[in-house]
This record gives C-alpha cells, structure tokens and sequence, in this order.
C-alpha cells in the first residue's frame, strides 16, 4: 500500500495495464483530503446554489491550472518540485514563492489533518480529540520519516471505498434530507466557500509524481490529469447535496468549530453505522493525503533547498503539530486560509512560469496547450482577488 519517494514503481498485472487509472488516482488521493470534509459547512453558509458555482468555476480552474503545471513538467528535463520549476522559469524570487506558497499550503493541510483525525476518532471511539491527534501524528510522522506514501493503488482504493460510502449514505438516508436546506441563497456570503473549496482542490504538488509514474507513458499525462481533476467535482457536488441536506446550516451552527467536519455533523445528524464508515475512511483518506503532501514539502528542503533529510524531516513535521496541539486555530478557518493565500500564490506563479516554459522549454511536450494572454490575466486576477479577500476577512 505504501512506497517510498522518488522510486517510480514498476506496476504488474491489471494495474501496469492499467496505469492510467492509476495515475489519476494518486492525484485523486491528494485532492481529496480533509478539504472534501470542510465543503459542506462552507456551502452551507452560502447556500447550495452558490455553492455549485464555486465548484464548477474553481474546478475549471483548477483543472487548467493542473494542465499547465503539467505541460510545464513536460517541457524541462530533470526532476523537480513545483519550487524547483518555478526557479527555473521566473528565477530564485519566483523559487522562493513557490517556496513560501507550499509551506503555507502544505502546513495549513498538515494541520487540518492533525485536526481533522483528532475529531473523527474521538467521534468514533470517545475522549480527548487531541490525544488522537498527537497518536495519528506519531504514527503518520514515522511512516514519513522513511520517505514512505501511498501508492496509486492504496489511493485508488481508499478513494473508491469513500465514494461507494458516499452513495450509501445518500441511498439509505435520503429520507432525512430536508429540501428546505438546500434552497437558501445567502448573497452576503458569496465568497465564503472560496477559500475552502480551493482547498479541496488544488493537487499541484501531485503533478510531478505523476510524471514519474507515467514516465514511459507520458503522452497518458493530459488525460491522468483531468480525469484526476474532474472527478473531485463531481464527488464533492454529491457529497456537499447529501451532508447539507441532512443537518443543515441550523444544525451545522449549534456545532463546535472542529464538530463542523462534514463526517461527524453525520455522525450526529443521520444513520451512525454508515457514518462510522465515512469516518473511518475518511481518516484512511487524510492519512495518504498527509503521507503525499508533507513528502512533497519535506522533498522542496531535500531538493531545492540542499538540507539534509532529518533538517527536511523535522522542518515538514514540527510547525502542524504546534499549531494543531496550542489551539491556534479550527479545522475550517486554516483550511479556508490556506487555501485561498496558498492556492492563489500558486496560481499566480504557475500561469506566469506557464508562458516562461513556452518560450525556453527543454523539450518537446506530450501536450500543448492553447491558452490566451487574456485568459491568463482573467485567472491571475481572480487569485490575487482571492488571497486580498482571505486577507481582509482576517483582519
């Protein structure tokens, strides 16, 4: 189930045949993390109609933001993570916000998770949330250590199981779905499942490792990736429809802020046999989710940064465990934080290391795309709009 970084496993049987899939799952295994269990609350407060809006548009964008990380790989020789790219296309300054975007990304992740099992197991079994935290975070760390993570098949997996949970939970509790849940239009909160939602869908750093997966089918990458990115759309729209239509933004309010996690508002809220199940599965999907993201950062200070493994360790896995054991913060606030700064400076630097690749790639891509200037700077702007207003609402 697990593997170690950097070592691109040599599939057999139906999943060297099917690498494809298996590709697209990795990518799916790192989208769909505890962002997936904060979309409901962050709906909920806006309603679900706006709510659809930002998944489609922030899916479209993300989708392209995904391709164009992926062309940008194709284009270069070499092994890179995403600060390695952005050196090479917008010098060191752009290295050093790439750098800074991940850190915020990735530790704002790493705290969720933190968080988030904390929560699900003390729903699960009972006691203090934050003896499950600091017990998921000594056992995630020490897989971490060993530059292990999921391999495709676990992510694919996992990813399945918590789908099919999905649908079981919708097939056996529709009944408690209240419609009247699901027609209020807050306008006030438009922008308030930005940050949230984008979140839930950034997979970035995912990208390079699936160029090592497919790296002698690379002409598969285009396809890996939006299969990989299409298909966290359409789980969260049928998540967000059933947690919502069950508990509600009246409900969701009288919980407390880490009680808001999708998963135990069902807990509470509907059939707890099948809510156990999404739980645990759930804690299963930020387990992997943990394992690729904090190997992504602890690889940017091996790589990009020339530390030593322990520095790189120590630095990946110290500052979520602070931030998640002092309080400092709620599962949906650091989410919404990071994902609105770190996906926005993201965002930025790729579109504009996107046109840098074009003109000094090193090589002939598997894919092009054909991207307008115009489109561009519509995109940037909506980043940059969405890390001021993340900012602001802070303040």
């Amino acid at each position: 189930m697990f593997k170690r970084g950097r070592v691109r496993k040599e599939y057999k049987g139906f999943f060297r045949r099917n690498n494809l899939w298996v590709a697209s799952a990795t990518l799916m295994g790192t989208i769909v993390g505890a962002g997936v269990l904060g979309i409901p609350y962050a709906i909920a407060q806006s309603g679900l109609f706006i709510g659809i809006i930002h998944l489609l548009v922030l899916g479209l964008i993300i989708l392209i933001l995904h391709l164009c990380i992926g062309e940008i790989s194709l284009r270069t020789k070499g092994i890179h993570q995403l600060s390695g790219y952005m050196e090479k296309y917008l010098g060191r300054s752009g290295k050093y916000f790439m750098m800074l975007s991940m850190m915020i990304g990735i530790y704002g992740a790493l705290t969720a998770y933190i968080l988030g099992q904390g929560e699900i197991f003390s729903t699960i079994i009972g006691g203090q949330p934050w003896l499950y935290s600091l017990a998921f975070f000594l056992l995630a760390a020490a897989v971490l250590y060993h530059g292990i993570k999921a391999t495709g098949r676990a992510e694919l997996a996992i990813t399945a199981v918590m789908v099919i949970t999905i649908f079981l939970i919708g097939a056996f509790a529709y009944d408690k779905i209240n419609p009247a849940y699901l027609t209020g239009i807050h306008l006030k909160n438009f922008f308030l499942p930005y940050g949230v939602i984008l979140f839930a869908f950034v997979g970035t750093a995912a990208i390079p490792e699936l160029r090592l997966e497919l790296a002698k089918d690379k002409q598969k990458l285009k396809k890996a990736i939006i299969i990989g990115s299409v298909t966290p759309v359409v789980l969260y729209f049928i998540f967000a429809f059933i947690v919502l239509g069950i508990v509600g933004l009246g409900n969701f309010d009288l919980l407390g802020p880490n009680e808001r996690i999708a998963t135990v508002a069902l807990s509470i809220f509907s059939e707890p046999h099948l809510a156990f199940i999404a739980n645990l599965f759930a804690a299963f999907a930020m387990l992997t989710s943990f394992l690729g993201l904090g190997l992504a950062l602890k690889e940017m200070y091996m790589y990009d940064c020339k530390l030593h493994k322990h520095t790189a360790f120590f630095l990946t896995v110290i500052p979520p465990l602070c931030i998640a054991m002092l309080g400092l913060t709620s599962f949906i606030t650091i989410i919404a934080f990071a994902g609105a700064v770190a996906g926005g400076i993201d965002g930025i630097l790729i579109m504009l290391a996107y046109w840098k690749a074009k003109e000094k790639g090193e090589r002939k891509p598997e894919y092009s795309l054909t991207i307008s200037r115009t489109l561009t700077a519509l995109l940037i702007l909506v980043f940059s709009f969405g890390i001021i207003y993340q900012l602001w609402s802070i303040i």
